[in-house]
């Protein structure tokens, strides 16, 4: 399948516009929403939440520990409900994990931070000559312009900086917000619905002259995206980015702080992540069949297991075991997708600071609901993490192929780049066997 799609937009400048228009939607029940749709949407109801950990976590100390080796360090592995053991410092997720599993031989080459985030987006390595999609912009191009009911962007980022929707288009480009809902980085100036008025009548005369210059394809994909920023106004889906209408042992579930009266807690670097999450529940069940959320702090080079036990794990136990009971309990696990993964992982090698420096060659992707095997652990590393034991590695393409396979997203796909290139979608990974049920 071939496709060409406009790119380049400035998205600062759109989320400027969208800002203005996102100020005037009205408060209206979310739940009632989702009930009303909860029909429709299970036609088709498939959706993907990455938990992004910028900075390269130490996977050794999460999900493959290595007790009895120099490089095991201060952490145990406990069970789990799974057939695989965990951080001690885990013990919620451990509870959760026949429902994820660990891909424990990931082996991927690119140890600098913006490599291998590119590299993990988008399943290709960096090539001066193409900007590949992030996979949450295939996603938003295979699946959410199938979604005529879906109102609001069909791929979400919280929290984090972003990705490039390359070839694919700017419309495909992740729509960011905060953890509070808040668009990120664009002017949130009060607007009365007057002014508006006023601005969208002026704008649309500037756009249309340009248009009729025909000065290029830009002019017409600005207007088309803006337009849907303008449909934002009166959408009930909008409602999902509000995670303070939800009950406050609900939020509690997810950042592991005590219940307060209203959803508001969570506010600390851990509670964030929780927010994030839940904020990712409630898009995906709107609709959305994307959402990427960012944890940030990860790049460990001094005193890796004080800032993993004070501040790291419970934000990260809590969080994820919150998600998985919740998608359980609301009957929504088999549907979505879930992914955990960094750039990288670190190294075995304790350095002399107690930290963990960048390692590409053996770390570890938890990946489970959707569908997939829980409790197992793909590949192994050998008794000192340093290399793969089991003969197969894995690579970002693979993990790729496997959502989108869960997803229902055809794995002979192939997209077309500006230049006329043919690219196959998750760079023609091959699924992973041992999760497909």
């Amino acid at each position: 399948m071939y496709l060409s799609t406009p790119s380049g937009m400035n998205r600062r400048h759109f989320l400027r516009h969208l800002a203005a228009t996102a100020a005037t939607v009205p408060a209206l029940d979310f739940i009632n929403h989702v009930q009303a749709n909860a029909a429709q949407l299970k036609k088709n109801n498939k959706a993907c939440i990455l938990m992004w950990m910028s900075g390269g976590p130490p996977t050794i100390d999460i999900w493959d520990l290595k007790p009895g080796s120099k490089n095991g360090g201060e952490f145990q592995p406990i069970s789990t409900r799974g057939d695989l053991q965990i951080s001690e410092h885990m013990p919620k997720t451990a509870q959760v994990m026949n429902h994820l599993s660990v891909v424990r031989a990931m082996s991927t080459r690119e140890a600098d931070h913006g490599r291998g985030r590119y590299y993990m987006h988008t399943a290709y390595v960096p090539n001066p000559t193409v900007v590949h999609p992030s996979f949450g912009s295939v996603v938003s191009y295979e699946i959410g312009t199938k979604r005529k009911e879906l109102e609001i962007p069909a791929f979400v980022s919280i929290g984090g900086g972003g990705t490039s929707p390359g070839f694919l288009g700017m419309s495909h480009a992740p729509f960011l917000v905060d953890t509070s809902g808040r668009i990120r980085n664009a002017d949130m100036d009060d607007i009365n619905a007057d002014r508006l008025r006023q601005r969208l009548a002026m704008l649309e005369v500037v756009e249309d002259n340009f248009i009729a210059s025909q000065r290029g394809e830009f002019p017409q994909a600005h207007k088309d995206i803006y337009q849907k920023a303008v449909n934002l106004m009166t959408s009930k889906q909008m409602e999902a980015f509000k995670i303070d209408q939800e009950k406050p042992e609900t939020l509690a579930m997810y950042t592991g702080e005590p219940a307060q009266g209203g959803a508001m807690g969570g506010r600390g670097n851990g509670g964030q992540f929780g927010r994030g999450l839940l904020m990712a529940r409630r898009l995906v069940e709107a609709g959305v069949p994307f959402v990427e959320v960012d944890f940030g702090g990860w790049d460990m080079h001094q005193q890796v297991f004080t800032a993993l036990k004070d501040r790291a794990l419970p934000a990260l136990d809590a969080g994820i075991a919150g998600l998985v009971t919740d998608l359980k309990q609301r009957g929504m696990l088999n549907d979505v997708v879930l992914v955990w993964m960094g750039e990288f992982g670190r190294t075995p090698r304790i350095n002399q600071d107690v930290g963990r420096d960048h390692w590409a060659a053996t770390w570890s992707v938890m990946i489970g609901g959707g569908g997939l095997k829980g409790g197992v652990a793909v590949g192994e590393t050998d008794k000192d993490g340093v290399s793969i034991a089991s003969g197969k590695s894995y690579l970002p393409g693979d993990i790729w192929a496997t959502v989108a396979n869960q997803l229902g997203i055809p794995l002979d796909t192939v997209h077309q780049s500006k230049r006329g290139r043919p690219m196959k979608i998750a760079n023609g990974g091959t699924p992973i066997q041992e999760l497909i049920a």
